[in-house]
């Protein structure tokens, strides 16, 4: 049960003193050095960890998307890991420019079985932790600072003599104080410039420090002081590589690291979708795309990003959330009919300049970058309005909807979708649109119809074959214009009625185009919209006068042909 009071069992964060922080004027202008960690990381905490082949499948992902840097598993702590590490290096599936990366323990056994994996590898980082925390040190391992010093200088000596007997190998030497962002700042210092003078990092010889938010117990504002502050104190800034490895505990693992590389982290280390140990690693894809936003490219390549999706379920047998930033799949889905008009007017104006700056509402990249088509930017259900249903009807039907009738209509799809309580699909929303206005043919339809006119006459006139209930007659009228001539035709015949707008373009091209006009005309004083198809312009026009008449006469309310089944 939780605490009325929870201050008398928890603390907070003890802020960094940096009173002159720098790194919020900051801004990323370049990506920092990717290394993935799922096959590590990542893999320790599915419930079903992969196998080989799953394991290959994601590293060989992982190379396609463009990391150059992989944790390919912990090979001291497991004979799957071992056995995946040996079969990298002896099977050759490592590109020349892809360094792979283990994790070991400070202990001298299994650092040895740890170099035993990478015997032959090209390009390797080493990657050892030793945990720094005063309660880690207090409870865990009941050791004092200096002997705690003493374990990560130990076992850099090993790891940097080992290196040294093997120069076949391109080494790279990584340290993490372990769960960093509770260790007091001074002592973190301490340690990395004692690990660091032990293996002999230079300028020309890199060392990686990784400064890991093994859990995260802060606002990200602290991580980012704390990384600033270390970058600041620590010897020879320049003889490092600072790595975060930030985990979300809080929920704001990747804010936090976005601001660490603002605090002057060269690197991060996360995984595909932020799979990790409790409420997971910093997501990656989310951070590269979000400097993919601000006209940053993040050198990892996610152009096609469901299928990267897909694989990385396969793999990880847990599925990606459909409101996964930039990657769920309902991220650049609108069922709002305030947002969907928004996006309708952002998609309109993008169409006239297809060139310009990406400025469309509600969507922060452009869904085709990601290999994302528009079909499912707008999707309508009861929440939807006149925005969605013209935006899917033209998109995908070629129907271009005059705005007092996209509203007319939007009411039509709205009974069918509280009717049927789920989602309307393009294809019902276009059937229910034959069906109110295409679809009325009763009580009068066009037979034939003949244009003729004078030699340098305005006028036009219009003789139209029309049934009634299936009886032919013919009617005929004047007029400056076919529309206007039939309107005659029809007052003459006794009925009241007047064209108030107007709507013609062609549908589809060359010789399967054809006309389709949106006629609204006054009907015994009622406006009413009719719409009509054909070959010709003329007949689409008279067409779309006798289907707002038949609307209007209609005494039997015939529901759209759309039910809660065919949803199915």
């Amino acid at each position: 049960m939780m605490l009325k009071d929870p201050s008398t069992k928890y603390r907070p964060f003890v802020a960094v003193d940096l009173p002159d922080r720098q790194w919020p004027s900051q801004r990323i202008e370049t990506p920092p050095q990717w290394c993935s960690v799922d096959l590590r990381d990542g893999n320790q905490a599915l419930i079903d960890p992969m196998d080989q082949e799953r394991k290959q499948r994601f590293f060989d992902l992982l190379v396609k998307i463009g990391f150059k840097q992989i944790e390919v598993g912990f090979p001291s702590a497991s004979q799957t890991d071992f056995d995946f590490v040996r079969s990298l290096i002896e099977e050759d599936k490592v590109p020349d420019d892809v360094t792979i990366q283990v994790l070991t323990q400070a202990r001298p056994h299994l650092i040895e079985r740890t170099f035993e994996s990478l015997k032959g590898a090209k390009n390797a980082i080493v990657h050892v932790y030793n945990a720094t925390d005063p309660v880690f040190r207090r409870v865990v391992f009941n050791v004092d600072k200096p002997q705690c010093i003493q374990i990560a200088v130990d076992a850099t000596t090993q790891i940097r003599d080992l290196m040294k007997a093997a120069p076949e190998t391109n080494w790279t030497f990584q340290y993490s104080p372990e769960l960093f962002t509770t260790t007091e700042m001074d002592f973190a210092v301490e340690i990395v410039n004692a690990v660091r003078e032990t293996f002999g990092a230079s300028a020309d010889n890199k060392m990686i420090v990784n400064l890991p938010a093994t859990v995260e117990c802060a606002t990200p504002n602290n991580y980012a002081d704390q990384i600033e502050w270390f970058c600041r104190n620590v010897e020879h800034r320049d003889h490092l590589i600072v790595s975060v490895h930030p985990h979300n505990d809080r929920g704001t693992g990747v804010a936090a690291a976005e601001l660490t590389v603002m605090a002057g982290a060269d690197r991060v280390e996360g995984t595909l979708f932020g799979n990790g140990e409790r409420t997971g690693n910093v997501d990656i894809v989310t951070l590269a795309m979000n400097l993919y936003t601000q006209g940053v490219h993040p050198g990892l390549d996610f152009s096609n990003i469901t299928p990267i999706m897909r694989e990385v379920e396969h793999c990880n047998q847990l599925p990606v959330h459909p409101r996964h930033p930039y990657v769920g799949d309902l991220v650049f889905t609108a069922f709002s009919g305030s947002h969907q008009d928004a996006i309708k007017k952002g998609m309109a104006l993008r169409k006239e300049d297809p060139d310009s700056v990406w400025a469309v509402p509600y969507l922060p990249i452009d869904p085709l970058d990601v290999g994302r088509s528009y079909e499912a930017v707008i999707r309508v259900n009861s929440q939807s309005g006149k925005g969605g249903v013209s935006y899917l009807l033209e998109q995908e039907h070629g129907i271009e909807l005059p705005r007092r009738l996209s509203m007319e209509f939007s009411l039509v799809v709205q009974e069918v979708a509280d009717r049927v309580g789920k989602e309307i699909t393009s294809a019902m929303i276009y059937q229910t649109f034959v069906d109110e206005y295409l679809a009325k043919t009763e009580p009068y339809s066009l037979v034939s119809h003949r244009l003729s006119s004078e030699p340098d006459s305005p006028t036009v006139t219009l003789e139209a074959c029309i049934a009634k209930d299936g009886e032919r007659h013919t009617i005929s009228g004047e007029g400056n214009g076919p529309l206007a001539a039939f309107v005659k035709a029809l007052r003459s015949e006794g009925h009241d009625i007047e064209i108030i707008d107007y709507h013609e373009h062609s549908r589809g091209q060359g010789a399967d185009a054809e006309a389709i006009a949106y006629v609204e005309v006054r009907v015994k004083g009622e406006a009413v919209f009719g719409v009509g198809t054909d070959e010709s312009i003329t007949s689409a026009s008279i067409k779309g006068v006798m289907s707002a008449i038949n609307r209007c006469l209609s005494t039997e309310e015939v529901a759209p042909n759309v039910t809660a089944d065919s949803v199915a």
